[in-house]
């Protein structure tokens, strides 16, 4: 059954920042393992920690309130894909979000289906400390940058890590906010933002500007994806902003042979200057047209 995030926190759909905080301590210092050894305390710890981590994010909550928890589930039609890093952990985007999972140290590779660690939130929530006093040990975090392309096609990255020389491969599909287990140390990728290709989840979406006539009458255009040049008929009569598929040219899925789309959203070009005879021929057009109510 769909989790009822607010029931699960025990407050209302109106319920202040503060008062999701408020109910969020309340429950967390109740469940916490160091603190409730039951099993059933820690499943209640999990699910109190991820009804936080969405109610307290103004977008999660967006989304929760339009779509309920049925947008945070793997194979959401809102977004998905998973993540191979750290055993069995999950990445992706859902609606107007990404999230990535974590994890730290000894707790094990527990899959939080899709949500952060609840000892990282619980310890951040409680300013970087656990009030009971144990310590969980933690792996060594990295970063590292790599640009659009290498996310998409994979690459390996040479770096110095306590002044030992390693090679870090990283697989074509990542993308920002992925984490890697590397030996005794996590690496977290940051993709640089590409000025032609824009990605969301595994699709490309990319812009192409073609000529009023062009629109108009029809034409074929080349358009670049992330595997090369591909063939696109424009169909006489396209109105701007209007958006084509290309189904399988998108990025590659993680741990799968399948594939995002690329999408192509249309710019018609509005010259600034015309000539005497191109406003002329305009103009007779216009002319005809306020005849047919409409230019097509």
């Amino acid at each position: 059954m769909a989790e009822d995030y607010y029931k699960v926190l025990g407050v209302t759909k109106s319920a202040s920042s503060d008062e999701i905080k408020r109910a969020y301590r309340k429950q967390a210092l109740q469940y916490h393992p160091d603190r409730n050894k039951s099993k059933e305390a820690e499943v209640k710890f999990k699910e109190v920690t991820k009804a936080y981590e969405v109610l307290s994010d103004p977008q999660k909550k967006q989304t929760y309130d339009q779509y309920g928890s049925a947008a945070f589930e793997q194979g959401s039609p809102f977004g998905g894909g998973g993540n191979p890093f750290s055993g069995g952990g999950r990445g992706g985007q859902y609606g107007p979000f990404s999230y990535t999972y974590t994890t730290g140290g000894n707790q094990g590779d527990f899959d939080f289906g899709g949500f952060s660690d609840p000892f990282d939130i619980f310890e951040q929530f409680f300013g970087g400390g656990n009030p009971f006093g144990a310590q969980r040990q933690r792996r060594p975090v990295y970063s590292i940058n790599i640009t659009f392309m290498e996310a998409v096609k994979g690459t390996e990255k040479h770096v110095q890590i306590d002044g030992k020389s390693q090679t870090i491969k990283i697989p074509a599909g990542v993308d920002s906010g992925s984490r890697i287990r590397f030996g005794d140390y996590d690496v977290i990728v940051d993709v640089m933002a590409d000025k032609k290709f824009k990605r969301q989840g595994f699709d490309v979406i990319t812009e192409q500007e073609i000529s009023f006539p062009a629109a108009v009458l029809g034409t074929e255009i080349d358009v670049e994806t992330v595997e090369g040049k591909v063939r696109l008929k424009i169909p006489s009569g396209t109105q701007p902003e209007t958006i084509f598929r290309l189904r399988g040219k998108g990025i590659v899925h993680l741990r799968s042979s399948g594939r995002g789309d690329h999408y192509v959203r249309i710019k018609i070009v509005v010259p600034k200057h015309v000539t005497s005879q191109q406003r002329k021929i305009l103009e007779e057009l216009e002319g005809k047209s306020s005849q047919k109510h409409g230019w097509f």
